[in-house]
């Protein structure tokens, strides 16, 4: 729930309120009592969503979104390249004996 200013246009006070972004402005001055209160232009009211699925990150600079991006390219390298060399080494010759087992199997 956003906070909304608002200024008395008759006796020029100003108030904060918390309330819901469908509630309607107030209109009644909590100072002199005159229904002379109008709604301000917040200028740093930006909403950040947290919880699941928003995230302050999502409001990252483009630049740091680029180097985060060739971090992972660079990272799913390095792994790719880790995977062959596994795949090499656990493939192993059969041996002669593995190989007469089998036809005796048959």
């Amino acid at each position: 729930m956003p906070t909304y200013e608002y200024k008395c246009s008759h006796c020029g006070h100003l108030t904060e309120s918390f309330q819901s972004i469908t509630a309607s402005p107030k209109k009644k001055c909590p100072k002199c009592g005159k229904l002379k209160l109008k709604r301000l232009m917040g200028i740093g009211a930006g909403i950040i969503f947290k919880g699941n699925g928003f995230y302050e990150t999502d409001y990252r600079s483009d630049s740091y979104k680029k180097g985060a991006e060739s971090e992972k390219k660079s990272a799913s390298d390095t792994k790719a390249d880790s995977k062959k060399e596994t795949k090499k080494t656990d493939s192993k010759p059969t041996t002669k004996s593995e190989k007469n087992s089998k036809k005796n199997l048959k």
